[in-house]
């Protein structure tokens, strides 16, 4: 019997490293995710075998069942250990799920790029989720650690208002379609960022910023009322000052576009991954000779 999940990718429009101290961030949902195919296998082991957007194997391992079940110690960094420790700590939360188990062929396909950012480890952490029947939220905070707006837009098909209260996660579904989405771009910077390195960054840089949480929150109501680009393009200018102030780094148009005639806003990790154009005119050219060649619409993009 094959069984087959599958999760959607994200972007983080507002919010950024303020939602991990409870800052409400606005989260989108991609047209591009991961899904996950179990089926029985044998040797008390699992066979699991990763898949790239273009169908090219990128993982290719046997892990035997005993190595998940153990606490067997696992610290160099790898991509077989990193599967691990999130298998463990799935078995941890449901161990019946091996019993009486011979073994398993799973199968994972990405339908975008490993390194654009879009979640390769979120969405395959909500996989295992669904395939363990247990809480995402949990998982990735025992596995991976993180804000988990990620987790949110794996599970949800529309926007998201997502932010954490007492650590947990509050998810509330909204309506974004603004008018002017044909103006909406995003563009690949060509570098895929650590969520982990940049995160304690954030917290190593970071003071009281209680004024800067209750700001970036007016702005994402502002995004979701706003249906004049005047107001969204300034708003989200604010943004990137407050981020740029908390982070004491440039912003991204400041480091990289600064002749750009249009709005330039990062999304996620600062400095790499994808950031949101808004431009009245197509920027394709512009960014293909910068030399970034990836440049995707809102509407293709977004789900």
């Amino acid at each position: 019997m094959k069984t087959t999940f599958y999760s959607n990718g994200k972007l983080l429009i507002t919010g950024e490293y303020l939602i991990l101290d409870g800052a409400k961030g606005l989260a989108l949902p991609t047209k591009f995710g991961q899904n996950l195919i179990v089926e029985k296998g044998n040797n008390q082991e699992i066979k699991w075998t990763s898949y790239d957007a273009d169908g090219n194997i990128w993982f290719d391992e046997i892990i035997p069942i005993s190595f998940i079940t153990s606490s067997i110690s696992v610290e160099e960094e790898s991509v077989k250990n990193t599967l691990i420790r999130i298998l463990r700590s799935a078995y941890q939360l449901n161990p019946e799920i091996f019993l009486n188990s011979e073994g398993y062929t799973v199968k994972t396909h990405l339908t975008f790029p490993r390194k654009w950012g879009l979640g390769t480890s979120s969405t395959l952490i909500n996989n295992i989720a669904q395939w363990f029947k247990i809480d995402a939220f949990t998982l990735l905070k025992n596995s991976f650690g993180g804000s988990g707006y990620d987790i949110a837009c794996a599970q949800n098909d529309s926007p998201i208002l997502y932010h954490l209260e007492q650590d947990k996660p509050i998810v509330e579904k909204v309506k974004f379609n603004p008018s002017f989405s044909k103006d909406l771009y995003f563009v690949y910077l060509n570098q895929k960022q650590s969520s982990k390195n940049a995160i304690a960054s954030y917290k190593e840089k970071k003071n009281n910023l209680e004024t800067q949480k209750e700001t970036i929150n007016q702005i994402t109501q502002l995004i979701l009322t706003s249906d004049d680009i005047h107001t969204f393009t300034e708003v989200l200018e604010n943004h990137e000052k407050i981020l740029s102030g908390i982070l004491e780094t440039k912003t991204v148009k400041e480091s990289l576009f600064p002749d750009f005639d249009g709005t330039i806003k990062s999304l996620g990790a600062w400095g790499g991954d994808f950031v949101l154009v808004i431009s009245k005119k197509n920027p394709r050219s512009y960014f293909l000779n910068k030399g970034y060649e990836t440049v995707i619409p809102y509407e293709e993009m977004i789900l």
